[in-house]
């Protein structure tokens, strides 16, 4: 499988680029709309063939990328049926299956940050977006979070995977790039080492965070996939 994981440095999110070798068929997890060329130089670098826009949640810190790609070279979006994007191609439930050439992606609906929040398992490795980051999660005060239905996610979906699989979050503000489900079960500030939900929710409670800085422009376009008056919708059930 081809890998990259690329870094847009002012909102400090990380797109992830998955190729498959044989078909060259691609998906790209996160896109940011100001990086759109940047990704296409790099499918042309590669040789691939972008399939998908995979989208973690509809996000308030930036603008996807997946309207602008899928008006330039044809791919499809994908994200949860309750994130409210219903401008996208493909409105995905838990457990639906992806296939990209022999790439299968697994769809987890991990809520909490918001309500449409999605992880993707590929193979030994899981990208979490806004749900799990690295030694942290997504707050939970603003679009629909609840800290209680994200400790829920958290524990019991993405901490139920073997340890030793792979996170890569949505975003980092430390110079991480990855992490494993053994170390945040046992070093995450907010609930590694077994912390009761009691205990999480407490600690998000606390947080007192700024407003978040463009999700009066982000939010917006976002549920429009990144570019007004578009609509089209069509569900996945699973």
């Amino acid at each position: 499988m081809i890998f990259r994981q690329f870094f847009e440095p002012v909102t400090s999110t990380y797109t992830y680029l998955l190729g498959c070798e044989y078909t060259r068929k691609a998906i790209l997890i996160d896109t940011v709309a100001s990086e759109v060329d940047f990704y296409i130089e790099q499918l042309e670098a590669l040789d691939l063939n972008l399939v998908y826009t995979l989208e973690t949640h509809v996000h308030a810190d930036h603008i996807t990328g997946a309207g602008d790609l899928r008006d330039r070279i044809g791919s499809k979006g994908v994200v949860h049926r309750d994130a409210g994007a219903m401008c996208a191609d493909l409105l995905v439930t838990d457990g639906v299956e992806l296939q990209v050439g022999d790439i299968e992606i697994k769809v987890l609906h991990t809520p909490g940050h918001t309500n449409g929040c999605t992880s993707y398992l590929v193979d030994d490795r899981v990208f979490t977006g806004d749900c799990l980051l690295i030694n942290g999660c997504g707050r939970t005060d603003f679009q629909q979070g609840d800290s209680g239905v994200m400790y829920d996610s958290i524990t019991q979906k993405l901490f139920t995977l073997p340890d030793d699989t792979l996170v890569y979050p949505g975003h980092d503000y430390k110079g991480m790039t990855v992490s494993t489900i053994k170390q945040e079960k046992a070093l995450n500030a907010r609930l590694g080492n077994n912390k009761s939900r009691e205990e999480f929710i407490d600690i998000m409670n606390k947080l007192d965070l700024p407003y978040p800085k463009f999700i009066d422009e982000a939010l917006p376009a976002n549920q429009s996939c990144g570019q007004p008056d578009k609509d089209r919708g069509a569900i996945i059930q699973g």
